[in-house]
């Protein structure tokens, strides 16, 4: 034992003499700085330490064996160069302050690729703010271990214009936010045990598609927002009081089509949308199935386009709060499940109007305690007596001259149904003297004056200027 002692003693040093000969291990931070611009940085599988800042075009390609940990100092990977490229990487342990929006990726830069990394125990995921045409894509992102309201959001986007982000898979985070950014594409991504999988804010032009969100306190919401278009998205499970599939909150021309809206404590939510009085919502060929509430209005609103949308055994197809009604809206070509008629002509449509009046539900249409009595057999009878001989008259929330006969029916859905050209609105006409109201007026003069062709040209000059300006408020 004791002649194997100088053995050891030899190995341990000649070790030492090779590590003090090689030099100190290279930091992810100098593998960045030496490699060449447009280079690939030379990652051998392992863990490196953060934070870390880029600051030229690289790539950066875990390969899935490399991990960026932050050890809980701010933000773990900060891009402040354009072209740069983020791929198979482990990106972990951000620090834990909201103010500083301690994140996995902060992006200060354009044009840059952030593709398939695994983003964990990160207060904020991916942050982009002034930053243009990024690429996120297939990233899986999720927040600190900590309650939802201390979380922080999974993907946060602020003036940020024409980015993608496709095939991402955000959970157990706050939200995905899109403030005061146009022109983005969100698609094929899922989201789930979020606040809400995606929020708008003061955004325009943005398409929302192809994407799942479920078990979230909210799928979609749009608020102060103008021309989006959200289309063949699956929201379910949206629960608790404020639950919410897709919402609308003074929001203006939004496309809403052939999207399936399930098992939610509401299917869609309107509060003051349309938010400005000459523009209209669209909400077409929707499947909005098995919800406590279909459509849910705040108040009394006006020129929302509904046609072609199936409502599926909600427990209550339309709520309007404020002693309010939902007439104001264009409801046709839709399907209800509580429609009581036949279609004997075999045309798909019901061969009479379908009418949604409210008898004792009124008892629980600004209460939603007393929804814990719907559907008992005492209130039933109550309900079923007061359609039969009612001592009062009941409220009517909405007609729909054409109601759909059945959910398979092919007319349901077609082109024909689904078609529509709102009249413009003259909202001078909308003062007048008693006459047609300004919003079933013809569009039979749509000349501008010399001062609206002026002001075209003013805004086209600034946006040449300044091709990220926000043009959908630049009016406003």
């Amino acid at each position: 034992m004791s002649e194997n002692i100088p053995i050891l003693l030899l190995l341990i040093i000649c070790l030492t003499v090779t590590q003090v000969m090689a030099g100190p291990v290279a930091t992810l931070q100098t593998l960045i700085e030496e490699t060449p611009e447009g280079g690939v940085v030379p990652l051998e599988p392992g863990r490196y330490t953060g934070p870390v800042v880029v600051e030229k075009a690289v790539i950066l390609d875990g390969k899935g064996q490399v991990t960026i940990d932050g050890q809980g100092k701010a933000s773990v990977l900060l891009i402040k160069a354009d072209c740069v490229v983020v791929k198979n990487m482990i990106i972990t342990n951000s620090g834990n302050s909201h103010d500083r929006v301690d994140a996995g990726i902060l992006v200060r830069s354009s044009r840059n690729q952030i593709c398939n990394n695994q983003i964990g125990n990160t207060l904020f995921g991916i942050d982009l703010q002034e930053a243009h045409e990024n690429m996120i894509i297939g990233n899986e992102i999720s927040s600190k271990n900590v309650t939802l309201g201390l979380r922080g959001d999974g993907v946060r986007i602020w003036a940020s214009h024409r980015n993608t982000f496709r095939q991402n898979r955000i959970h157990d985070s706050r939200d995905m936010v899109i403030w005061y950014s146009n022109d983005n594409i969100i698609e094929e991504n899922e989201g789930w045990n979020n606040r809400y999988s995606l929020h708008f804010m003061y955004s325009g032009g943005n398409i929302v598609r192809k994407n799942s969100y479920h078990h979230n306190t909210v799928g979609i919401f749009l608020m102060y927002s103008r021309d989006i278009t959200v289309e063949q998205n699956v929201v379910k499970y949206s629960l608790g009081g404020t639950g919410v599939g897709i919402g609308l909150k003074e929001v203006d021309n939004m496309t809403i089509r052939n999207n399936k809206i399930v098992y939610c404590t509401a299917g869609f939510f309107f509060d003051l949308s349309p938010f400005q009085p000459d523009r209209y919502n669209f909400l077409k060929a929707n499947i909005v199935a098995h919800n406590i509430i279909g459509a849910d209005f705040n108040s009394t609103l006006a020129r929302n386009i509904l046609k072609g949308n199936a409502f599926i055994d909600n427990l209550e197809t339309v709520r309007v709060r404020g002693n309010g009604v939902a007439t104001e809206n264009l409801w046709e070509g839709n399907y209800y499940s509580d429609y009581e008629g036949f279609d004997r002509n075999k045309d798909g449509y019901g061969d009479f109007v379908y009418n949604h009046d409210i008898y004792l539900d009124t008892l629980w249409m600004n209460n939603d305690w007393m929804l814990m009595f719907y559907g008992s057999p005492v209130i039933s009878v109550l309900n079923l007596l007061a359609k039969l001989a009612p001592i009062s008259e009941p409220k009517r929330l909405l007609t729909d001259r054409k109601p759909v006969f059945s959910p398979n029916a092919s007319v349901l859905f077609s082109k024909a149904n689904l078609s529509y050209e709102p009249p413009v609105i003259d909202i001078e006409k909308d003062e007048g003297d008693g006459g047609m109201p300004a919003r079933f007026a013809s569009d039979d003069d749509d000349d501008e004056d010399e001062d609206d062709e002026e002001e075209e040209k003013e805004i086209e000059e600034a946006l040449n200027k300044k091709a990220n300006y926000n043009r959908y408020f630049l009016r406003q």
